[in-house]
C-alpha cells in the first residue's frame, strides 16, 4: 500500500475515485485518466448486510485502472467527527480492505447541500434529485480533492489520521493577557 506518495506534486496523473457516502445510496465519481476533471459515475444501493457496493466500487476502480480512492468525510461545521463521519470512517476501512489502492477520506462538510442546490439550480425537480443527488455530491467531493492534488495539496487525510477538535479556551476573566 503506498503511503503519502499518490499527493506528492509531480506524480504521475491517474483516475480517481470519488465516493459520498449515505445511509441508503452510495454516490460514485470518476476522474478522467489525467486527473483533471470529475464526472459522475453511478448510485449504488448501500448494502448493509452484505458488501456489494464496496464490491463494485472496487470493481469500478480495477477497470479504471484507478490510483487513489477518495471518500466523502461530512464532520460538523466545528470540524468534529460525530456519527455521520464515523460512519464514513468505517465504510472508508472496509473499502481500504478491498482495494490495492490507497482510500483517503475528504472533508466534505455540506457536499450534499451543494449538491441539491446544484440540481436546483439546474431545474431538476426535487423528486428527480433523490436518484442523483449522490452522484453529484461525489462529483462535488472528487474535484475538489482533483483540485488540491493539482494545487500540491493532499487529496484528502489518510485513513488513521483523525483530526483532533479544537481545544476551547476558557474565558477566566482573572487570567492576564500576553500581548
Amino acid at each position: 500500500m503506498s503511503s503519502v506518495a499518490e499527493d506528492r506534486p509531480g506524480v504521475a496523473p491517474g483516475v480517481l475515485l470519488g465516493v459520498d457516502v449515505g445511509e441508503v445510496r452510495v454516490g460514485l465519481a470518476a476522474s478522467d485518466p489525467l486527473g483533471m476533471l470529475a464526472h459522475p459515475v453511478a448510485t449504488l444501493r448501500r448494502d448493509h448486510e452484505g458488501s456489494a457496493d464496496l464490491e463494485e466500487i472496487a470493481d469500478e476502480a480495477r477497470r479504471r485502472g484507478a490510483v487513489l480512492v477518495v471518500v466523502g468525510m461530512p464532520r460538523s461545521l466545528d470540524g468534529t467527527e460525530r456519527v455521520a463521519a464515523q460512519r464514513a470512517r468505517r465504510y472508508a476501512e472496509r473499502l481500504q480492505r478491498c482495494l490495492e489502492v490507497p482510500v483517503r477520506l475528504w472533508d466534505e462538510r455540506m457536499s450534499t447541500v451543494d449538491a441539491h442546490r446544484a440540481l436546483h439550480g439546474s431545474g431538476v425537480p426535487g423528486r428527480e434529485q433523490r436518484g442523483v443527488v449522490d452522484q453529484v455530491a461525489a462529483v462535488l467531493i472528487l474535484q475538489a480533492a482533483l483540485d488540491s492534488r493539482r494545487a500540491g495539496r493532499p487529496a484528502g487525510a489518510p485513513l488513521t489520521a483523525r483530526k483532533k477538535p479544537r481545544a476551547r479556551r476558557s474565558r477566566d476573566p482573572d487570567a492576564k493577557d500576553a500581548t
